[in-house]
């Protein structure tokens, strides 16, 4: 069974955008069987492009269900069917997004039709939906509306199963289908049973009670099951040396990632051997350059250095250094993401200031440069970061003093956090290093705490 969906989208930064409209329709291979078509109200603006694109503004979807009032109808007639869409890892990722959002984790195997097009029908000179129907003389009706695109992406399907001679994809699809059946072992059946569906660390011991794995997860449970579904060489090797699973809770994915880090700078298990190194192996650097500008880089990271941000990756790095030129109006040449001759290609644009040719003062660019580096630096700035507790009553609480990370309690009387002397004998004294700055840094540009208290 296969859902086929499109989604249309508000458009706007990668990882912010919203579903305006979804539709679904279930396909057995040979009919449709079931469908559910909405709009929805994405709760932010639509891009004006957009709403040239697909004809849909905000009038249309003020009155319409936000995603949470469809989620449940989007699980339900998907369930365990196989995600089909034209460029499947958009509107995968955009569902996957929106269920994020509200504390859910969809999943399902996946189908792209672009990629079944190009192995089935080669040689089309484009195989974007609207050139492919046309090539195929598949009709579209309502062009770039989800209802009309993914009626259009099942009679496309259909062409594809019927030209897949070898039927491949029914053999991925049952291969998928077969993985998804592995069956626990006793002993690892029996490990599982008392785990619960809670945020915080676990951590597994052999038969000697040694730690070999330290890990967190927002669902404990949810997590050690991946890990003995896993067929990765790793994953079987822990499963035969596993024993038993202790775990600590923290309600707080932060305070989870925090004791993670120590945990495993701390016992160094022998299957946390990447993570024993730094993993964030990227930072944001700031210099002057002679001119007398202050220039943004992105550079590898060292042990003796001291970044502005640390970053998992070189694109994860460019890519928030672009949004921050972007939102700060800084250069792209001074930030290392433009290499040609002259000015920046912003400065064309008029979205830079002309700091690359001169143009605007030193003194007024470095202001904006030091609001970015402002953005990320703790200074000396005094910070309680309160989230999620162990059970519903509790709050956790983590304290940054003199802009130094100095550990992480528990409290459930508001007025605990407010004594200095109560306070700090409910933190846990923790170790600060980079690592740890990174987690903070990037929990406090996000948001992702409940509360932010500076004193």
């Amino acid at each position: 069974m296969y859902s086929i969906i499109d989604v249309e989208t508000t458009g706007g930064k990668y990882n912010e955008e919203g579903i305006t409209e979804i539709a679904v329709y279930v396909y057995d291979g040979k009919e449709i069987v079931d469908q559910f078509i909405s709009l929805v109200n994405p709760e932010r603006p639509i891009e004006p492009f957009v709403v040239n694109l697909t004809g849909i503004d905000s009038n249309m979807v003020r009155r319409a269900p936000k995603f949470y009032e469809i989620a449940k109808r989007v699980v339900q007639i998907t369930e365990g069917t196989t995600f089909v869409a034209h460029n499947a890892g958009f509107d995968y990722r955009m569902v996957r997004q929106e269920f994020k959002r509200l504390g859910f984790e969809y999943e399902r195997d996946t189908l792209c039709t672009v990629e079944l097009s190009r192995k089935l029908i080669p040689d089309l000179k484009s195989y974007k939906l609207g050139n492919i129907c046309k090539e195929l003389g598949i009709a579209i009706t309502d062009r770039h509306r989800a209802s009309g695109d993914a009626y259009a992406t099942v009679k496309l399907f259909d062409i594809l199963l019927n030209k897949d001679q070898e039927k491949g994809i029914i053999k991925q699809v049952a291969e998928r289908k077969s993985v998804a059946r592995k069956t626990l072992s006793p002993k690892l059946t029996a490990l599982l049973k008392p785990l619960k569906n809670v945020a915080g660390v676990y951590y597994m011991h052999d038969e000697k009670g040694d730690l070999i794995y330290i890990g967190k997860s927002k669902n404990i449970r949810n997590r050690i099951n991946q890990h003995f579904m896993s067929d990765t060489h790793k994953s079987k090797q822990m499963q035969t040396l596993i024993e038993s699973i202790s775990v600590e809770e923290t309600g707080s994915e932060l305070v989870a990632l925090l004791k993670e880090s120590a945990e495993i700078k701390k016992n160094k298990p022998v299957f946390n051997r990447a993570q024993r190194r730094s993993i964030y192996t990227y930072g944001l650097f700031e210099y002057t350059a002679t001119s007398g500008y202050r220039e943004l880089r992105v550079l590898k990271n060292t042990k003796s250095d001291d970044p502005i941000i640390s970053f998992h990756s070189l694109e994860d790095a460019r890519n928030s250094l672009f949004k921050l030129v972007e939102k700060h109006e800084l250069c792209q040449k001074l930030s290392g993401l433009y290499h040609g001759n002259g000015p920046c290609f912003q400065h064309s644009v008029k979205l830079c200031k002309g700091a690359c040719i001169g143009e605007e003062p030193a003194e007024e660019y470095n202001k904006r440069v030091e609001e970015v580096i402002d953005q990320y630096n703790f200074g000396r700035q005094n910070m309680l970061l309160i989230d999620k507790g162990r059970v519903p009553h509790e709050k956790s609480v983590v304290l940054i003093e003199n802009g130094v990370y100095k550990g992480y309690g528990f409290f459930e009387l508001q007025d605990q956090i407010y004594n200095a002397e109560v306070l700090k004998n409910l933190i846990t004294p923790m170790d600060d290093n980079r690592n740890v700055r990174s987690i903070l840094q990037n929990f406090i540009r996000n948001k992702k705490v409940e509360k932010i208290i500076n004193f």
